[in-house]
């Protein structure tokens, strides 16, 4: 079911929300149970067969989970291995294995007979969540959940399709120690998902049109002009920013409306000055889980400057390819793969050169933020290009119009209107304080990744649940509403 349409706003919210608030000051548990029970119908208005899918990797998992607790050395850790392969099966099959087979037959010659394989709604996620338990279950001795705190952890519908991507130390201790109805949860939770909602229907999906048609005439080897070819890559650009950040922004003003605070995952990407900090910025949970499930793994930046500079590649090439079995995704991920170890070694030079190059002076120093602002926002634009198209080569075309001088073709996309969109996005992800900055003060979401420290307190206390707050809410919730008549899914619903 999608947040943004009429049944998930005016049926199955309110319905589930009434619920758990009746049932969660009675029995906690029966509480837990029926989130479970609505959390898998909201699954299932997608597809009711694959319930089947999800429910196997749950009770699996939870098998898993309960050897691993139950042992310790070499058992602990075959069991851990053994969980970890079957989830890497589990995605491997639904997700690559067309990809495989397809390469395979064009290197070899084969014809590998596969049939149809179906892709799974949020596969990606619910493996990826359900890997973080079996691995911090093999590092601690905390508490061992029951299957129902377990199968809540994974189903619960707000984070369930499309992230953020959880530890249970998170979300289950809230579970345990709900809170009791509080009109400030309600407040700040429907703000949050009314900002989510604007973002996707009237930001996100008004982007997509100016995007699509200069994407689909690069795909069709129409010449496009370096202007039309600039303005389709960055509508494509602030699209993508505004359809995933409002879906988390839904996601996590969605669990707030059950007192439930959710870990941040975007945090203005768009203002990074190195690619370094982009990546604190953006899908904060993923790049979380890659630091830490992968990265560090691999060894980190422990075994060397050559090793780690390997471990950034191979960690971003297999980011890429969890976002989608195809070489755009790849290409997309060694790029950044590729950005993080010039990064890496500018740092290292740095050191290296005069002081003045090292500390820019104070008069200087705006002109050199402004450039390190800027070349990375080029770099994260040309990596969106392969993320966005169908094939690398409408990819490189798209790309060979944007830095070749063409003066004519696709000249739709660069209407006045259209530029005047494409550049009121960009400022307001660029230039404007983000939500959870303007609501610093009633702690809207967890703050992680070290983000504590470029939070700006000025705009802690713009937000307080007042009528003028309230009613801007309702103003962009109608608009939001009016915007439905066409409903479309989420960009990050694929992956």
């Amino acid at each position: 079911m999608l947040f943004n349409s009429y049944e998930f706003l005016f049926a199955f919210l309110p319905i589930t929300l009434i619920g758990y608030r009746l049932l969660v000051g009675h029995q906690v548990a029966i509480a837990k149970a029926w989130l479970v029970i609505c959390s898998l119908f909201f699954y299932a208005w997608w597809n009711p067969p694959f319930v089947g899918l999800l429910l196997g990797s749950i009770c699996a998992n939870f098998c898993f989970a309960k050897q691993i607790y139950d042992n310790s050395g070499r058992r602990q850790k075959s069991w851990l291995g053994v969980g970890v392969a079957f989830n890497l099966a589990l995605i491997g099959y639904f997700k690559y294995a067309g990809f495989l087979a397809g390469n395979l037959d064009t290197v070899f010659g084969t014809n590998i007979a596969i049939g149809e394989v179906f892709l799974p709604l949020a596969i990606s996620f619910f493996t990826f969540q359900q890997i973080t338990y079996l691995v911090d279950a093999s590092k601690e001795d905390g508490k061992v959940y029951g299957f129902l705190d377990y199968a809540l952890f994974v189903t619960f519908f707000p984070q369930l399709i499309a992230g953020p991507i959880l530890h249970h130390s998170e979300i289950l201790p809230q579970f345990d120690r709900p809170r009791k109805s509080r009109m400030s949860d309600f407040c700040v939770g429907v703000t949050i998902f009314t900002a989510g909602l604007f973002k996707k229907v009237v930001i996100a999906d008004t982007l997509a049109l100016r995007a699509q048609v200069g994407f689909s005439m690069a795909a069709g080897g129409d010449e496009l002009s370096t202007t039309a070819a600039w303005a389709a890559a960055l509508a494509y650009t602030s699209q993508l920013y505004f359809d995933f950040s409002g879906y988390s922004d839904m996601a996590i003003g969605a669990a707030r409306l059950f007192g439930m605070k959710l870990p941040i995952n975007f945090f203005s990407p768009y203002r990074a000055t190195n690619i370094v900090d982009f990546w604190r910025r953006w899908h904060i949970t993923l790049s979380r889980f890659l630091r830490d499930y992968l990265y560090i793994p691999l060894g980190g930046n422990r075994k060397g400057k050559f090793r780690r500079h390997m471990n950034l590649m191979i960690t971003m090439l297999l980011g890429g390819l969890w976002h989608g079995a195809g070489w755009t995704f790849i290409v997309w991920g060694g790029l950044h793969g590729l950005y993080l170890v010039v990064n890496h070694g500018w740092h290292a030079v740095r050191k290296t050169l005069p002081e003045p190059l090292q500390h820019p002076s104070p008069a200087m120093l705006p002109i050199a933020h402004a450039a390190s602002w800027l070349l990375t926002f080029v770099c994260v634009v040309v990596g969106w290009v392969f993320f966005r198209s169908e094939s690398f080569g409408a990819a490189t075309g798209m790309l060979a119009c944007m830095f070749h001088w063409v003066p004519t073709g696709g000249n739709e996309i660069t209407s006045s209107r259209n530029m005047v969109l494409i550049g009121a996005s960009l400022i307001m992800a660029v230039g404007c304080p983000n939500l959870y900055q303007i609501m610093q003060r009633y702690s809207p979401a967890i703050i992680t990744g070290g983000l504590h420290a470029v939070q700006n307190s000025v705009w802690s206390f713009r937000w307080r649940p007042s009528p003028v707050w309230g009613f801007v809410s309702a103003v962009l919730l109608a608009i939001s509403v009016l915007h439905l008549t066409e409903v479309s899914e989420f960009l990050y619903f694929q992956f």
